[in-house]
């Protein structure tokens, strides 16, 4: 580890991968590299959760396309030099901020996403001129599998390689100087990632969880909010980390909400083909999602089969904040059902909760969509739908207090991946002559002319 982190710094700090030019060269590899293995990857990721090649392209390998697009578009424009305004003390001068690449880079993937998750930020670092070590989650091991080979098949090591390994792996990486890691994860391994990060004081971005609250309220199109809700929950088997983890809804409508649902679950759901139905990643996570079903209160679903990994999307009527599943993010196809008669109430029930890092409003009273934006923080999310603003490259995407640090997409990764050097560049013609000696009353005078004191 130590070698190769050395290999990369060596090799970053030639500059070769500064130039424009250099990064768009890349950029545009690494989009030949993926069509080419396209099949492989799609062939793998169904071995490990059988998520069909739709689902992939939809979820996962579309938007990593679709950022390499953004990023080879625009990256000039991100790149060049800001001008910015230039205060009377410093006259006569200009200023402006140039964006440098930190260095060598660490990522850390996630498993339940593993190529949007693992790529995406491999595409920020890329685009801002920084060498990169990945080191894919191991949990979906045929996709851990096929981005190493990929990856060390068409690039040198010195600039791009892929680690794979479980926790030893990760923790003996960590011991390592890296000038930025960025992890995507649960928040217990964030707090420990964060905690070797500070070791060398290495800036870091994380993209942690958390529950994801959905708000119901009785003035929302409840025929598009049950499609929106029930596709955005249950895509990827729940195992989505922006993914509605509880509804809060508003008493008046409950019954026709979990009407609605039932009804939409079984046209939408029951009736795909079993093998192409992801799968929950593995047993421990299967086993902990099944002790979260109350049977008490289940009011669809709740079947299991272990030898498929297989959870029926499953609704649970009558849960409260008590209750074990709100103990914990769910991250599966089981969806607790919470009514509601006061928005303010629920409101300072839900902020006694950890920061989640995503939100969904469902509603067209515009009263109550600003009260939850307002007094409800959260990473992102949406009105009116689920999951769909993280499709989205425009928009930073990124948690808030345990559910994560910084953000990126678009952009916004270029400037995760970044640091903004400011220069004031001075005119030779004129030097005033107040900062220098003798300091007089008149000179403290024009001072506090030119700061308006």
């Amino acid at each position: 580890m130590h070698d190769l982190v050395a290999n990369q710094r060596s090799f970053f700090e030639t500059h070769q991968t500064k130039p424009l030019s250099f990064r768009l060269r890349q950029l545009n590899h690494f989009e030949q590299v993926l069509k080419a293995h396209e099949s492989r990857l799609l062939e793998a990721i169904h071995k490990d959760f059988k998520k069909s090649a739709f689902e992939t392209m939809a979820t996962e390998l579309g938007l990593v396309y679709q950022e390499l697009k953004l990023a080879k578009r625009q990256l000039k424009h991100w790149s060049r030099p800001k001008m910015v305004k230039t205060n009377w003390v410093n006259f006569p001068a200009k200023s402006y901020v140039i964006p440098e690449p930190l260095g060598v880079a660490l990522i850390i993937g996630a498993w339940n996403y593993p190529y949007f998750l693992s790529l995406t930020p491999v595409i920020a670092a890329m685009a801002a001129g920084n060498t990169m070590i990945l080191k894919p989650s191991e949990l979906p091991s045929e996709t851990s599998k096929a981005i190493q080979k990929m990856v060390l098949e068409n690039f040198d090591a010195t600039y791009f390689h892929v680690v794979e390994g479980g926790a030893a792996t990760t923790s003996e990486l960590l011991k390592q100087k890296f000038d930025k890691i960025f992890f995507t994860g649960s928040t217990q391994v964030g707090k420990l990632v964060y905690k070797a990060a500070a070791e060398h004081l290495t800036p870091v971005t994380l993209e942690l969880g958390g529950k994801s609250p959905t708000f119901v309220t009785a003035s929302c199109n409840l025929k598009m909010t049950v499609k929106r809700l029930v596709w955005g929950k249950f895509l990827n088997a729940g195992q989505t980390c922006v993914a509605p983890d509880y509804v809060l809804v508003h008493q008046s409508i409950e019954t026709q909400f979990l009407e609605a649902c039932k009804a939409e679950i079984e046209k939408s759901l029951y009736h795909i083909d079993r093998h192409n139905y992801v799968q929950i990643i593995n047993n421990q996570h299967f086993e902990r999602l099944v002790r979260l079903i109350d049977k008490g209160k289940v009011y669809l679903g709740g079947g299991a089969n272990k030898a498929e990994r297989f959870i029926e999307p499953t609704l649970l009527k009558g849960v409260t904040f008590e209750d074990a599943i709100m103990k914990e993010e769910v991250f599966g196809p089981l969806l607790p059902v919470i009514p509601y008669t006061d928005i303010s109430e629920i409101l300072e029930k839900v902020r006694l909760l950890p920061k989640p890092l995503a939100c969904s409003i469902f509603t067209n009273n515009t009263q109550e969509r600003q009260q939850i934006l307002r007094e409800l923080s959260f990473g992102g999310g949406t009105v009116n739908d689920t999951v769909m603003h993280l499709a989205n490259p425009h928009l930073p995407f990124g948690g808030v207090g345990t559910s994560g640090l910084g953000n990126y997409h678009g952009e916004a990764g270029f400037k995760a991946f970044s640091h903004f050097k400011s220069i004031l560049h001075k005119g030779n013609w004129l030097e005033l002559p107040l900062k220098y000696t003798p300091l007089t009353s008149k000179k403290l005078w024009w001072i506090r002319q030119i700061l308006k004191l």
